[in-house]
């Protein structure tokens, strides 16, 4: 591949991670939700806001320790994937977890960024998966459950 094509690559998944390009973004899909509706599960659907941000939150997490160390051991599927409460503590859970998925998003765009990341070389302590793999799983997981956020925000009356 030659250094442009890498280029050009390497913005092509930081826009696909970062931007909304066919889709809501995060950005769009957590602002301005009223608190009380953090822990509403809307007939019909299977989730709350809460337990969907933190599904984010915790599935892209684990996917960019995966890509960055070895050692890193994932949570036990799918328990250790999404929250056992419908509601967060409190406003400041959110808060946090939003920041959370905010800085690992941020962490998984600069490694993207990074030109001594080889996007193609197998990840240690993996089986076969690249960090181009993993920046196109976050996007596609990302893509799939911020618009089940936006469809459960629909549902409560809460979104456009």
């Amino acid at each position: 591949m030659t250094d442009q094509n890498n280029v050009a690559l390497r913005e092509h998944l930081v826009k696909l991670l970062t931007e909304g390009q066919a889709h809501a973004t995060f950005e769009d899909a957590v602002k301005d939700m009223s608190p009380e509706l953090y822990g509403k599960v809307p007939k019909g659907a299977e989730h709350s806001p809460w337990q969907l941000l933190e599904h984010l939150r915790i599935a892209q997490w684990d996917i960019v320790e995966f890509s960055r160390n070895e050692k890193h051991e994932s949570p036990k599927w799918p328990e250790g994937y999404w929250p056992k409460e419908k509601s967060p503590a409190d406003e400041k859970a959110w808060d946090k977890s939003v920041r959370a998925f905010k800085h690992s998003l941020k962490e998984m765009v600069d490694l993207v960024r990074d030109p001594k990341t080889d996007l193609f070389a197998k990840i240690p302590g993996g089986d076969g998966q690249t960090i181009l793999r993993e920046a196109l799983l976050i996007a596609d997981h990302n893509a799939y459950h911020v618009g089940q956020l936006v469809l459960v925000r629909r549902l409560l009356g809460a979104w456009g």
